[in-house]
């Protein structure tokens, strides 16, 4: 079977949870209204299904190729690729002076989700074409943007982000690459850059490498590291493409998933150095980095997401046709298929309520961002913003965990044909995890959670968090549930174990604001767990809005709507529970005990 994308589910979150119709109430977004995400939704569902989604398996299985420092995207990849570009889907949340459709990024994710779910390997050179997208809006000259920003946002050219080096790793502070200045503005890059995605291929005329450097009288650490526009071709007054830049592919990694996607070893300078242009001002680069990084975080957690979907499809429609087993409660003499058995459909299930409360998350997350770029209204903006930034790590850290677990359980469903590659399912899972490493791992990821986004305002957001969560909480126990025994008893499920997770996270949030000074060791020890509470609790409130919005219209359409009420009832029995084990095992991390009692040398 092939991806189809979930486009009623995806609907329902923009217009009951992130709240679209508010969305399209913000100076510039008036477009952005539930009829227009509706039809842009419906035509990206199209295009994935029948466009990007048949590529899939052949990425996989023919990878794209390196040779002589020339590199070869799979077969088809390169025509998907210009009618991704000629469709203007690069463009769907960039703004219209430079060729966007300058929609909300409420709508601009879902349709991000889709292409992902459709081809994780393709759907990533455009999701680094939108942080390179980003950064040059945010910290590029007028002429820098001019130059570059309408080909990126017409899919014409794409871009990269090159940041770490072999001795670098996540310690951006230890970045060697030099960028001489030439006394006319331009400066000469000279080093090596890896893991860069997508960073050679033949799918566009032109690729623009952001990328980090350090100019030679630069202090040390990340200070002294600045960011540099340097394209593949040179760029003519003319806009036409000049010289080919000192820049070249010197391999590519051979991986476990993403097979289709090019992760690049690029070399800069070996022929009298690159031709580089000054992003913003020296010594800033980190800082405009950040931009591209934040917006690729948010995005990968959205990759965690679709390609969880697309396990789940598989899965879902392989237990239907698999014939196997007679049930355990005796109502059929013959084998029946897989998904009449319990353990099956717990599976399932299961799947499909992490994939929803990580979805709504994402998308609310997205409004937040909405927002803070659009409100009239300073206190809002930032009110909005700080929302959004506290959300980012759990959209990222805890989606992108979530897609190993489904993804493993969509290889379970199949059983031993799971682990036979012709069915497809051990794709998935061999993609998905990388999801949790790049663009910073989970525990950076936790880290910023704790510092930047708890430790920093003292608790604030995450209290202002839980405050909603209350008020969800006080509606949950006052919904009129009508006849519906099944919504009532789905209700009291939610109450008690959201309000059980939301204790855990007010005492978690307490815990990090008292001990990260007198003992960082226990609060960091923990701060992975943190990450996956906080990013649990937060999909449950989600949840547990779904469960009421879909009550309230579930005479519409009885079959939909109750499915996402037992959804929403699923993730209160099997994946909220998980939250108390998860707040006692930080809270048990005092005094260099448990896995910090362990020396070196016990390891």
């Amino acid at each position: 079977m092939s991806y189809a994308a979930p486009v009623k589910d995806m609907v329902f979150v923009l217009e009951e949870l992130a709240d679209i119709a508010k969305i399209a109430t913000l100076p510039g977004l008036e477009d952005s209204n539930l009829e227009t995400a509706q039809a842009v939704l419906d035509e990206a569902a199209k295009f994935n299904a029948e466009v990007v989604a048949p590529l899939n398996v052949i990425g996989d299985t023919q990878p794209t190729t390196w040779r002589d420092g020339v590199v070869t995207a799979t077969p088809g990849f390169a025509d998907a690729f210009r009618q991704f570009g000629e469709g203007g889907w690069q463009g769907v949340v960039h703004p219209s002076e430079f060729g966007g459709q300058g929609l909300a990024k409420s709508i601009a994710t879902p349709c991000i989700e889709m292409l992902n779910a459709a081809n994780l390997s393709f759907a990533l050179c455009p999701l680094l074409t939108d942080g390179a997208i980003e950064a040059l809006l945010t910290a590029g000259s007028d002429e820098l943007k001019a130059r570059y920003l309408p080909k990126l946002i017409s899919g014409e050219w794409t871009g990269t982000m090159n940041l770490t080096e072999p001795q670098a790793g996540s310690d951006l502070a230890l970045v060697r690459t030099k960028a001489e200045p030439q006394g006319d503005g331009t400066y000469r890059i000279f080093g090596t850059k890896i893991f860069i995605t997508w960073g050679e291929h033949d799918m566009a005329g032109n690729i623009v490498h952001l990328v980090l450097a350090r100019t030679p009288d630069a202090p040390e650490g990340v200070k002294g590291i600045s960011l540099f526009v340097v394209p593949k071709f040179l760029v003519n007054d003319d806009e036409s493409l000049g010289a080919r830049n000192d820049v070249h592919c010197v391999s590519i990694e051979h991986k476990l998933g993403i097979k289709a996607s090019p992760t690049a070893v690029l070399q800069f300078g070996d022929h009298g150095g690159a031709l580089g242009y000054l992003v913003g001002e020296e010594n800033r680069g980190l800082e405009y980095m950040f931009i591209m990084m934040n917006a690729a975080r948010f995005a990968v957690g959205v990759q965690g997401i679709a390609v969880s979907e697309a396990a789940y499809q598989k899965a879902a429609a392989y237990a239907k046709e698999r014939v196997q087993s007679r049930p355990v409660d005796g109502s059929a003499r013959q084998a029946v298929t897989i998904v009449q058995h319990p353990d099956v459909r717990r599976m399932l299930a299961t799947m499909r309520a992490m994939i929803e409360g990580a979805r709504a998350l994402a998308y609310v997350a997205a409004s937040y961002s909405d927002v803070a770029h659009a409100h009239p209204d300073e206190a809002e903006r930032a009110r909005a913003l700080a929302t959004y930034e506290y959300l980012v790590p759990l959209v990222k850290g805890w989606s992108t965990e979530m897609s190993i677990d489904v993804t493993s359980l969509g290889v379970q469903v199949h059983g031993g044909m799971g682990f036979i590659e012709e069915t497809g399912a051990a794709q998935f899972y061999r993609d998905a995890r990388i999801l949790p490493i790049y663009e910073g791992t989970t525990a950076i990821q936790a880290n910023d959670l704790v510092g930047r986004k708890t430790l920093r305002d003292g608790g604030a957001v995450a209290k202002a968090i839980l405050a909603e969560i209350d008020a969800t909480l006080a509606e949950l126990k006052a919904a009129d549930a009508g006849d519906a025994t099944d919504a009532r008893r789905a209700f009291d499920a939610m109450h008690a174990r959201l309000s059980a997770g939301r204790d855990a996270l007010s005492n978690v949030v307490e815990f990090v604001v008292a001990n990260a000074k007198g003992d960082p060791n226990a609060v960091f020890v923990g701060s992975v767990l943190y990450l996956k509470l906080a990013g649990i609790v937060a999909c449950g409130w989600q949840m547990a809005r779904a469960m009421l919005a879909a009550q309230r219209r579930r005479a519409e359409d009885p079959s939909f709507y109750g499915a996402k009420i037992a959804t929403a009832h699923c993730f209160a029995d099997y994946v909220l529970p998980q939250v108390i084990a998860l707040e006692a095992s930080i809270l048990a991390a005092r005094n260099g005990e448990g896995a910090l009692a362990l020396t070196e040398d016990q390891f």
